[in-house]
């Protein structure tokens, strides 16, 4: 996914947001911004939105001297996940089909996601997962259940923290035995690293790896030998998050079932459907419902 126009407000939103979390300094703020108002003057508009996020958050760090600057934040929700969990599984466990709801709790941890806004809360989260129990879902949650059946070999990316946890639902419906876990290579944002995966118990039930890379999605030209031979060898990636689908919507490997909530204006628009929808998409219904828009958006500007 290209990065559009309107992009470029959100950028600067979440720099500031940034940088507001990490120092009470007015001064690092205002450097913080004239930076990116440079570094925005000259992107390359076809590079995916996660590569200038990720210049946004290496300048934070570079700024504050903080590696990790959600730290706190990733621990309340890691912890917070983790207490809902029991009750979760209980759930689950006794639903008319575990499966379809393990998805639709799952998707609904996309929520937590400090990126697209910074009002995350728990009571938010509690809201989005009630939210999630009965919403209408663009894309197929049988057609999933139907491709990780036919799978030999499953890559599993996750996203952020907090919804790490609710990803333990759905690894409790899959054979872990041919299950590979990826999180990030470094801290960004509240994405989910190896440290994470280790805190929250998902490391130790299923073959976890990292991508090498500091990126909030992925980019396989940027990503470790061990994690590309991850991806080019599983019949099926589940896909979790916004940023893992701006990043390989247009892959052409065929084999990526996104898993996200819409969380902005620019992805609604590509999947023409409203901010707040969940999505459970495999990667052709995805590239043929964007094209649809495309040729529409080509369409009425005539």
């Amino acid at each position: 996914m290209q990065t559009h126009l309107d992009c470029v407000p959100c950028f600067i939103r979440q720099a500031l947001e940034a940088i507001r979390t990490a120092s009470d300094d007015p001064a690092l703020h205002e450097s913080l911004l004239r930076t990116l108002c440079k570094e925005i003057s000259t992107m390359d508009l076809s590079t995916p939105p996660p590569v200038m996020v990720r210049t946004i958050h290496r300048h934070v760090k570079r700024m504050t001297g903080l590696a990790d600057p959600y730290a706190e934040l990733k621990e309340r929700f890691n912890q917070h996940a983790l207490e809902l969990l029991p009750s979760l599984r209980e759930e689950v466990a006794v639903a008319d089909d575990p499966f379809e709801l393990a998805v639709r709790l799952a998707v609904a941890g996309n929520s937590i996601d400090f990126g697209t806004r910074h009002d995350i809360s728990e009571e938010l989260l509690g809201r989005v997962l009630t939210k999630a129990r009965t919403a209408e879902f663009l894309g197929s949650i049988p057609r999933l259940r139907q491709a990780i059946e036919d799978a030999d070999s499953i890559l599993y990316l996750a996203d952020n923290t907090g919804e790490i946890v609710l990803d333990h639902l759905l690894l409790d419906q899959l054979p872990l035995d041919r299950v590979t876990f990826a999180v990030r290579g470094a801290p960004i944002i509240n994405d989910a690293t190896m440290a994470d995966a280790k805190r929250t118990g998902i490391a130790q039930r299923v073959r976890t790896i990292d991508s090498g890379a500091d990126l909030p999605g992925t980019l396989l030209e940027e990503s470790n030998p061990q994690f590309q031979a991850a991806f080019r060898h599983a019949d099926l990636i589940i896909s979790k998050g916004q940023g893992n689908f701006e990043t390989l919507n247009t892959d052409p490997s065929g084999k990526i079932f996104f898993l996200l909530m819409i969380k902005c204006g620019v992805v609604a628009r590509d999947l023409n459907a409203p901010v707040g929808t969940f999505v459970a998409m495999p990667q052709s219904e995805l590239r043929n419902r964007t094209m649809k828009v495309h040729e529409a958006d080509c369409l009425s500007r005539k």
